[in-house]
């Protein structure tokens, strides 16, 4: 096995262990930043529906006083002006949905599924849990959700969700006096859910670490035609011309050419030792005859 084959398995080892290395760590941080970027639009899409809540209950809630009394306006209600700006944004973005997910709520629609409902179920056991994150699969692909609890706080709600007997004539005529009732004061009824997809983002980081590999890989090629062609020239020309020198005598060919390497490497000082060994050599051979 030659030399050059030697170093370039060595070489091709350490990149290796080097390839696993970067991809390992760049896996690692490209996978949190897409995860980063996910709860960043989720915290965004809450925040959202927050504010469309504040600013229903603060500023078209109290212009609709009067009319209230005698009809039931679904717009002034602070969950459902949220609901409902979300669906406009699902037009363009079917993949992002928001739900105000609720044990027994007036409007049906809001009715917690099978996984929401779990969901509520931990927030009931565990009150101190101010915000839920995780991973589900849907029909879309990977999606990442992030819950809220939804506790009633506010004496006014429950006289909409206490008893049928207390509630507005005009939400028992729009909802029935079926449903949506029997809520308690500081009680977890329910939970915000906003979803965003996931599988986009993990794709990109995917696709970033290929394209990221492939440089490395690439830029490592590279350096191997280099480290071959200096190992070629500076080391494996010269002893090879060397070794040809030494056979040459050793079969006692006349008029060998000496071999002279200027310098002070370590192959130039092998030079020189081997010019030495030849004069000392012709020297010997010319004393004994």
């Amino acid at each position: 096995m030659s030399l050059l084959v030697k170093v370039n398995m060595a070489l091709l080892a350490i990149f290796a262990v080097a390839m696993a290395g970067v991809y390992s760590f760049a896996s690692a941080v490209l996978q949190d930043a897409a995860k980063w970027e996910i709860n960043n639009q989720a915290s965004l899409m809450m925040e959202a529906a927050k504010a469309a809540r504040t600013y229903t209950a603060t500023e078209i809630k109290p212009l609709l006083v009067q009319q209230l009394e005698k009809d039931f306006i679904a717009q002034s209600v602070p969950s459902y002006a949220a609901t409902q700006s979300f669906l406009k944004l699902r037009e363009t973005h079917p993949d992002y949905t928001y739900k105000e997910a609720t044990l027994n709520p007036t409007n049906l629609r809001d009715r917690v599924v099978e996984w929401e409902s779990d969901l509520v179920q931990q927030f009931r056991n565990h009150p101190e849990t101010k915000e839920l994150t995780g991973e589900r699969m849907t029909p879309t692909g990977l999606s990442m959700y992030l819950a809220r609890p939804i506790k009633v706080t506010d004496a006014a709600c429950l006289a909409c969700h206490s008893v049928p007997s207390v509630a507005p004539a005009p939400l028992i005529k729009t909802y029935g006096a079926e449903h949506g009732f029997g809520w308690q004061f500081n009680e977890i009824v329910g939970t915000q859910i906003v979803s965003v997809p996931a599988s986009a983002a993990y794709e990109q980081a995917q696709k970033t670490i290929r394209l990221l590999m492939t440089g490395v890989g690439l830029t490592f090629l590279v350096i191997l035609l280099l480290v071959n062609l200096v190992i070629g020239l500076l080391v494996i020309r010269p002893v090879r011309k060397i070794a040809q020198i030494a056979n040459d005598i050793s079969e006692g060919k006349p008029d060998v050419e000496a071999f002279k390497l200027r310098g002070s490497d370590e192959i130039a000082v092998l030079s020189m030792a081997f010019n030495r060994m030849r004069l000392s050599l012709e020297k010997a051979m010319e004393m004994l005859h």
